[in-house]
């Protein structure tokens, strides 16, 4: 069977407002506010994340990977954002939707990271919440995927107070820190319920 696109999306909105948030796609000018918040964060995400490179944090590694999110938007295969703060518009994390699969199957994969100064205050939850109107409206995005680590409480809640549902156990399903380590399966559908719809600026 032919797998085709059925939704054409160039780039990211300038803007995706939340409660109490912001999305954007990243730009080359927030390299000095993410690589501080990346390093003071360091010992926070290593636990959650594949292990860093050495030269993870210079700017030639970040120009890179601009260059990367360039693409994988113009090629419909990945949205990433960043996560600031509405009122004073600080950096707090990021996340995306990655994997992007088209056709017959019109899912993606989310993924997320917070700043160890602003964890546990609600603003991940704020940032999923609003990009799931974008995800699975301009994007057509039937189905979210998302995986976590058994022991990662906090994640646990978020996914499921965004109405995401366990659906499986992928034994050694993603190298995280070093190591093959199991995760907790969940997805969301586009007709599953969700507490609040962020807003698109265009």
């Amino acid at each position: 069977m032919a797998l085709f696109r059925t939704v054409s999306w160039p780039e990211p909105p300038s803007l995706i407002e939340g409660e109490g948030i912001v999305l954007r796609m990243p730009h080359m000018s927030d390299f000095a506010a993410w690589s501080e918040l990346r390093e003071r964060s360091r010992a926070f995400l290593t636990p959650w994340e594949p292990l860093w490179p050495p030269y993870d944090l210079t700017r030639g590694s970040f120009r890179r990977r601009m260059r990367r999110y360039q693409r994988d938007v113009r090629e419909d295969i990945a949205y990433p954002f960043f996560v600031f703060r509405a009122a004073d518009r600080t950096l707090l994390g990021g996340l995306s939707l990655s994997n992007v699969r088209r056709g017959v199957t019109q899912t993606a994969s989310l993924g997320y990271w917070m700043g160890a100064p602003y964890a546990g205050k609600g603003h991940m939850s704020a940032a999923v919440r609003a990009l799931l109107p974008f995800a699975h409206g301009a994007l057509g995005l039937r189905r979210i995927e998302a995986a976590c680590l058994p022991t990662n409480t906090p994640s646990i809640r978020l996914l499921e107070r965004a109405g995401f549902h366990r659906e499986g156990y992928g034994r050694e399903y993603l190298c995280i820190n070093g190591s093959w380590q199991d995760h907790l399966l969940y997805a969301r559908l586009a007709t599953d319920p969700v507490a609040h719809e962020g807003r698109v600026v265009v």
